[in-house]
């Protein structure tokens, strides 16, 4: 028997550099498009819009409006539920969006460690 290569051909070294290289520049990517979704802001509503919060793309909330309508002092629940439901609803948003983003960069691809 004559000394072979093995099975991993000459190319292997550039392909797995290319690689390396492309994985780098998709961490940039990816950093990038979450610096901008944590730049963006997402709202939430419920009640028909008699309740709104607005949260950033970090899901810190930042702004909370109940229009009048919605205060019932006999019915203080439905008032909570309606800005549960808002909240929720604004980060789910915010969810979606950095799927969106994310998967638009690593083409549906679930890289340990990129996300």
């Amino acid at each position: 028997m004559g000394k072979g290569r093995g099975g991993f051909g000459g190319a292997m070294p550039g392909n797995m550099n290319n690689l390396m290289k492309q994985a780098q520049r998709m961490q940039r990517q990816m950093e990038e498009a979450q610096k901008q979704l944590e730049e963006m802001t997402f709202e939430g509503s419920a009640g028909g819009g008699v309740v709104k919060v607005t949260v950033t793309g970090k899901k810190a909330v930042t702004n909370v409006t109940i229009n009048p309508e919605a205060v019932d002092p006999d019915d203080v629940e439905m008032l909570q539920d309606l800005i549960l439901a808002a909240v929720n609803e604004a980060l789910t948003k915010v969810d979606e969006a950095s799927e969106s983003k994310m998967g638009a960069i690593s083409g549906g691809l679930n890289i340990p460690g990129m996300f």
